[in-house]
């Protein structure tokens, strides 16, 4: 400490000058915004804010006051400071004793005068931070302006600024203008600074930039914060450097003053310590006689506790003027991460000195900044609050602020992000731990919901709520309880049976897996099985309620979830990840838990079989714990007869039920127990063979006395019938049969369901699906090398007959038969597809080639089964509704896994095209899916059967050979051509072909006359500008040309859906220029599905191709078409389907047209003329990549290095009788060609070649009908044009 101090009063007018000074400065207004500037976002004043209050929006503070060396007779400075030497008087020394130049270099470069500085050293970490520490105030008592300003230099370097603070502009330059002359120091080219550059040196450094300034205040603590110098300066500097536009000097700094603030609480925490010690002791001194006690020593404390009040009261001032210059403008920071550093640095101050901190007007900045936009932020936000709630005394502070941010909290707990979520519900339990009363019911049941979460860490923390609140009492009366019989209940024994009440109450049955594994690591009443199966099997006591029906069956589908948990360690569907793998630790228990668990429930399961063998629901639900059990504790435990005893009411159970799902769970159940790997697998053998006999000799007679009598058969035998078929059904998806010889049986069955009429079609449905089994299993014994041949034959004949069977079921009266019957077709077509013979060639004979005929019923029933529209009645359930879709969904699929697996046609898939917008909610992933995975097969072929897709439906619309533009099916068929277009990405050059063969399809279908009299699909050309983009520029041209080859003048010039091929055709010309969609709403500024009021066309307006000073593109020999109609130019609004951009007009200096531009084109027949004709030879292509387009010029070949040519005389007189000037713009967007040498002089023009497309346009005239299962790839020669083309 310094001997003289000033006093009280000096200090508190030294105060009351500073504020007058800071208001002052900060009115001033920053000049000298630079590119690599961005502005702080707006703050909050907090001086005149109420606690809770919204802040109010007010402009970042300009210029913090700066700390200088003081003058002796400057009564304005911030703070009073002692006499010291001016910085004239003492030579300032950088660090290694070398002179500050005034020129700096980069920080961090590596230069020779860098070496010795505080940022290389702290960035290296090689030198303890405390020695560093050391040096510089040892350096700092000898000279502190030099020390002063190398740690200027320090925080700058650490900014990532390569500006040096020589001591001459710290003598002349305020901090603003210092800061400010730093910023033009900064590399505009890398926007990394040291704290947001990646990698393990830079992540140290943080670390290393945060330890030092802890470090150099508390090695400073003693006296030199006091001095009334340097932390008047530092906090000056870095006061200014957090205004700072600049994001690296703003962030830096932050950091910086936030954890200068940190080091400074510590100071406050310390000082407060001695003083309580000091008073202490001063009052046991003066407590003492006056002959005991010390003057000198009364004396001393006196001066001791009067200091240290003092320093008390400047390192308050230093905390509330840091807290006021720095955190109230940045908590608000538009950057997150200075945000961030502003809610954790918070929450320390508040942990460590609440007396000061723990205050409302605090945390009001953290109750505000939970509404921050960035997840990051509000996570900074919940954990500052958890750990002043995880403390009691803090806790019980912050009633008003629980009271006025609590549904915040609580409405955090359903934050997108799954971090926050699980933070606000910790937060949320820990209130709950201290005010039980303050969450309302409403709010705790929005925490409840959350155990039902598919993100685990989220159910989990909603767990531990719900065991805080429901299961983590005691019940001192529970312990008492007794079962009828005396048996004593489980302590978990209401635990269970509040599980149970909240599991009916939550209403979510089908959802118990969720439930139990949040809970499942928190409470071990999980795995009482002893509790939970007393509470099935004993009858309670005289204390106690009895489960009714709902209650019991909720508790069983508990318990087997939570036998599954243990057995299997797995959590269910969307919880858990597919990668992970449990550890050796983990694994140990799962194999505990599945001892136990079996060693309970091999004897408890007959009991429970037993009692519930009635209710089809439980016995299916407790038949899946068989499938959990470690086996061999049959016979390690010798329990035997239960597994006796088991098999028995395994038998007994088939006889009774005929319910599938129970009939399955049997069948499984066998299938485990007689698996050959277990030792017991005879005895359950044994049990399994008595029962396919007795299943056997039921199904043959029930058959007879079905349908071998003359008589019509009842009730009874129509039940005997179904029930044997769906019992044999069970046990053939498990079990192979075919020793019973069943399939004579089921294919007559069959058979007969497909002639006689009156059958019952659950019959047929049951008889199809075992039918299907058998040959399945057939086909299974015919995997080996060389399968034997009267097998084969005998499987071919039966897969035959089945199938003719199918085709006459698909025309069956009843739904239910038209569906089993079409899903097992498809089924069988991929099974039996030509890939089986992929590697066994001897399974030829079984090949089942779709037929025309097959397919086509396949696509009817689509037509009338799968794409219709449901009837919205108020009266239909929702389950219903629900379970109707999801069987149509199923139809769909089998349909979809043809043309996936490529065993039909793409184009059979055009009924599913068709239908992807009008079906898009029910069906659009499922078609969305087939359409890609076509497309990985042909993408020719893919892109045929979209256009067909789109010209059917376009056919549809039509009445009387009309068509409704402004009709909403007509918007709705543009917006299924959009999402097509869609569908093929960003990369043009992969869908080349297939985006070409839509155009190609397109305009034929457009153009097809009736009876060459009118084009009545004219108005489809609109639909075909959704794919314009999609083109490539230098296939535009060619497209153009075809166009216009066939395109019939008269027809034209009569149909007034002309506007639609001028539409079409404007968007080849121009579309390059903008690819947005015809159909977006955003082009044309209005909404989607309406059009703007037309203007008439002006006749004044040229055709679209640019052309000499004597030439019009009227004159053209291909566009002879456009003499009656004209394409109007830019800015009309026949053009609102086309975007357009502005573009540079050509000035009176420029040529009117140069060698090889598209004045000079217009005059020659088109490319594809020429090769149409043959009379003029085909000149050879270049050779350039296809993945690379750089043209390879040669003096043989046309330079393709043009792409936009200067626009010709008769453009400009077009663009300026446009109304719309903005938009001026050349209308052709044509390749123009060129040569190495200039072309004779015009009349006499001899023909020129235009810039090639690599589409050839004879292909245009050819189909490809062979559909391959690749694409082409891309050849180094370019004569190797695109398979749909070549």
């Amino acid at each position: 400490m310094a001997s003289v101090r000033p006093s009280r009063r000096t200090k508190e007018v030294a105060m009351e000058t500073m504020s007058q000074v800071t208001s002052s400065l900060r009115r001033k207004n920053n000049s000298g915004d630079d590119e690599d500037m961005e502005p702080s976002s707006e703050i909050s004043r907090h001086e005149e804010d109420s606690d809770f209050e919204e802040p109010v929006q007010m402009p970042a503070p300009s210029k913090p006051p700066k700390k200088r060396a003081a003058k002796k007779d400057d009564v304005t400075q911030l703070t009073v400071k002692k006499s010291r030497k001016t910085p004239v008087e003492k030579a300032g020394t950088s660090r290694g004793g070398k002179q500050a130049s005034t020129v700096g270099t980069a920080a961090g470069t590596g230069s020779a005068e860098d070496d010795g500085s505080l940022f290389e050293a702290v960035k290296s970490g090689k030198t303890a931070l405390q020695t560093l520490v050391d040096d510089w105030v040892d350096e700092y008592k000898q000279d502190r302006d030099s020390a002063l300003l190398e740690l200027i230099q320090f925080f700058v370097h650490c900014s990532g600024c390569r500006g040096r603070v020589t001591k001459q502009i710290y003598e002349t330059m305020e901090h603003s203008e210092i800061i400010r002359k730093m910023t033009e120091e900064f590399d505009e080219e890398n926007a990394d600074y040291p704290l947001i550059t990646p990698g393990p040196l830079w992540k140290k450094f943080r670390s290393n930039f945060c330890d030092f300034v802890m470090v150099l205040v508390t090695q400073c603590q003693y006296s030199i914060i006091y001095d009334q110098y340097m932390m008047d300066n530092l906090i000056s500097l870095l006061t200014v450097l957090t205004d700072s536009q600049v994001r690296a000097f703003r962030h830096t700094s932050t950091l910086a003053s936030m954890k200068l603030m940190t080091a400074l609480v510590n100071v406050a925490l310390n000082l407060s310590v001695n003083f309580d010690n000091t008073q202490r002791q001063y009052d046991a001194e003066r407590q003492k006689t006056k002959n005991k006690q010390a003057s000198d020593r009364l004396e001393l404390l006196m001066n001791k506790r009067q200091e240290l009040e003092e320093n008390q009261e400047e390192i308050r001032n230093m905390l509330i003027y840091i807290f006021k210059g720095v955190f109230v403008h940045r908590y608000r920071d538009i950057l997150a991460d200075i945000r961030a550093i502003c809610m954790q640095e918070i929450g320390l101050w508040m942990k460590k000195y609440p007396n000061m901190f723990l205050d409302d007007s605090y945390l009001k900045y953290v109750g505000w900044t939970l509404y921050d936009k960035q997840g990051s932020v509000r996570l900074d936000c919940l954990k500052c609050l958890c750990s002043l709630f995880d403390d009691e005394g803090s806790a019980q502070k912050m009633e008003l602020f629980t009271s006025r941010f609590k549904d915040r909290i609580v409405e955090m707990t359903l934050d997108k992000e799954y971090d926050v979520a699980v933070q606000a519900v910790k937060l949320v339990c820990l209130i709950l731990k201290y005010n039980e009363n303050i969450l309302k019911d409403k709010d705790c049941e929005n925490v409840y919901e959350l155990v039902y979460s598919s993100h685990r860490a989220v159910a989990q923390a909603a767990g531990e709520f719900l065991n805080q609140k429901l299961f983590d009492k005691k019940d001192e009366a529970a312990k008492s309880v007794k079962t009828k019989k005396g048996k004593k209940r489980s302590d978990n024994t209401p635990l269970i049976r509040d599980l149970v009440q909240f599991f009916i109450e939550s209403e979510l049955h089908e959802h118990g897996a969720y439930l139990v594994d949040s809970l499942w690591d928190i409470n071990q009443m999980m795995k009482d099985w002893e509790c939970m199966t007393d509470l099935l099997i004993e009858e309670p006591g005289r204390d106690e309620d009895a489960f009714d029906d709902r209650q019991e069956e909720s508790l069983i589908e508990l318990m087997v979830c939570c036998i599954k948990q243990a057995a299997t360690g797995e959590s269910p569907v969307g919880r858990g990840s597919s990668n992970r793998r449990p550890s050796i630790k983990e694994n140990r228990q799962i194999q505990e838990d599945k001892v136990k668990l079996t060693e309970h429930f091999i004897v408890i399961l007959p009991e429970l079989l037993n009692k519930y063998n009635a209710d089809a629901e439980k016995v299916t639900t407790l038949l899946q714990i068989p499938l959990y059990f470690d086996l061999e504790i049959y016979t390690t435990s010798r329990l035997e007869k239960h597994l006796q005893l088991l098999l028995t009411l395994l038998l007994n159970i088939v006889s009774k039920h005929t319910e599938p799902e129970l009939l399955e769970n049997c069948s499984k159940c066998f299938e485990v127990l007689c698996d050959e790997e277990n030792s017991m697998a005879n005895k359950a053998s044994t049990g399994r063979q008595k029962l396919i006999d007795d299943l056997t000799k039921q199904l043959n007679d029930a058959y007879k006395d079905y349908f071998q009598e003359e008589e019509q058969p009842d009730r009874n035998e129509a039940f005997a019938m179904l029930a044997a078929l769906k019992r044999i059904y069970a046990f053939y998806c498990c079990h192979d049969l075919s020793k019973w010889k069943l399939q004579e049986t089921l294919f007559k069955i069959v058979k007969q369901g497909s002639t006689v009429p009156h059958i019952p079609w659950e019959i047929v449905c049951a008889a199809v699906e075992g039918a299907n089994a058998s040959i399945l299993w057939d086909l299974k014994k015919l995997d080996q090398p060389i399968p034997p041949e009267p097998e084969l034959n005998a499987l071919k004949k039966y897969l035959d007959e089945f199938m003719a069977d199918l085709n006459n079921l698909l025309l069956h009266e009843n739904d239910k038969v038209n569906e089993s019957a079409y899903m097992t077709i498809c089924d069988l077509l991929i099974v039996f597809s030509k890939y089986m013979t992929t590697s066994q060639p001897a399974m030829q004979v079984l090949v089942i080639e779709p037929e025309v005929s097959l397919v086509r019923k396949l696509t009817d029933f689509l037509s009338s089964k799968v794409f219709v529209e449901d009837v919205d009645t108020d009266e239909a359930d929702e389950n219903i509704k629900i379970e109707e879709l999801h069987t149509r969904r199923n139809l769909l699929a089998s349909f979809a896994k043809l043309v996936v697996y490529n065993v039909i046609h793409i184009k059979n898939a055009v009924i599913m095209f068709m239908n992807y917008m009008k079906f898009y909610n029910d069906y659009g992933d499922i078609i969305k899916n087939t359409m890609s995975k076509a497309r990985e097969i042909n993408k020719i072929l893919t892109a045929k059967s979209l256009t067909e897709a789109l010209a059917r439906s376009f056919a549809e619309m039509k009445v009387g050979n009309r068509i409704d533009r402004n009709s909403d099916r007509f918007n709705s068929l543009k917006e299924l051509g959009r999402r097509f277009s869609l569908s093929f990405g960003l990369d043009n050059l992969k869908n080349r072909d297939a985006v070409a063969q839509i155009h190609k399809e397109g305009i034929h279908f457009s153009l097809q006359s009736v009876d060459n009299t009118a084009l009545s699909n004219l108005a489809f050309l609109e639909i075909l500008c959704e794919f314009t983009g999609k083109l490539m520029k230098q296939d535009k041209k060619t497209v153009v040309d075809y166009l216009d080859r066939h395109v019939h003048k008269g027809l034209i010039s009569q149909n007034e859906d002309y506007q639609s091929l001028l539409t079409y055709r404007n968007s080849l010309i121009q579309g390059d220029i903008d690819q947005t969609s015809v159909a977006s709403s955003r082009m044309t500024g209005r909404p989607r599905g309406t059009r703007a009021k037309r203007r008439p066309i002006e006749t004044s307006v040229t055709a679209a191709a640019p052309a000499s000073a004597s030439t019009t593109v009227n004159e053209t020999t291909d566009s002879t078409w456009l003499k009656s109609v004209a394409t109007p130019g830019p800015g009309h609004p026949q053009m609102q389907s086309t975007a357009i951009k502005a573009k540079k007009r050509r000035t009176d200096d420029e040529p009117v047209s140069e060698a090889g531009s598209d004045a000079d084109f217009q005059e020659q027949p088109s490319w594809m003329n020429q090769q149409s004709t043959g009379g003029v030879q085909t000149p050879q292509e270049p050779n350039f990549s296809r993945i690379n387009t750089t043209e390879v010029q040669t003096p043989q070949e046309p330079n393709f290095s043009r792409i936009n040519t200067t626009e010709g005389p008769n453009v400009s007189r077009i663009v300026e009788e446009s109304s719309m000037e903005e938009s001026e713009m050349a209308i052709d967007e044509f390749d123009s060609p060129s040569t190495d040498s200039a072309p004779p002089p015009p009349p006499p023009q001899p023909p020129r070649e235009p810039a090639k497309s690599r589409l050839d346009p004879n292909a245009f005239d050819e189909e490809e009908e062979e559909q391959g299962p690749a694409i082409s790839q891309s050849s180094d020669n370019d004569s190797d044009l695109p398979a749909a083309f070549s």
